[in-house]
């Protein structure tokens, strides 16, 4: 039987906590699956390791979109915005632009 992504990536996750790109691919596999309230926690881990890391801004303020927690969101993906400004990412600056003008 095949190993699904979220399971490969928890073992990498389990052997290496502190790895944030183990995390991130493990988040990722859970939001692919529709699991973003376990995504949360290893996106916000992310996001706190590397303060200038704007996808794992972006992907975490989305998911706290599909939760329903649209004021947990907004400071997060203003940050995200601020990151795609400063790093001149325009198609990220024009998804943030649109999610923030709809909060």
């Amino acid at each position: 039987m095949a190993v699904s992504r979220v399971d490969h990536f928890q073992g990498f996750v389990n052997r290496q906590p502190e790895n944030e790109l183990f995390r991130f691919s493990l988040a990722q596999a859970l939001v692919a699956d529709g699991r973003h309230a376990e995504a949360v926690p290893h996106f916000e881990f992310c996001a706190a390791k590397k303060a200038d890391w704007m996808m794992a801004r972006i992907l975490l303020g989305k998911s706290l979109l599909h939760l329903g927690r649209r004021a947990d969101a907004k400071p997060i993906l203003e940050a995200a915005l601020q990151l795609a400004i400063d790093q001149t990412h325009e198609d990220p600056e024009r998804e943030l632009r649109a999610l923030l003008a709809e909060l």
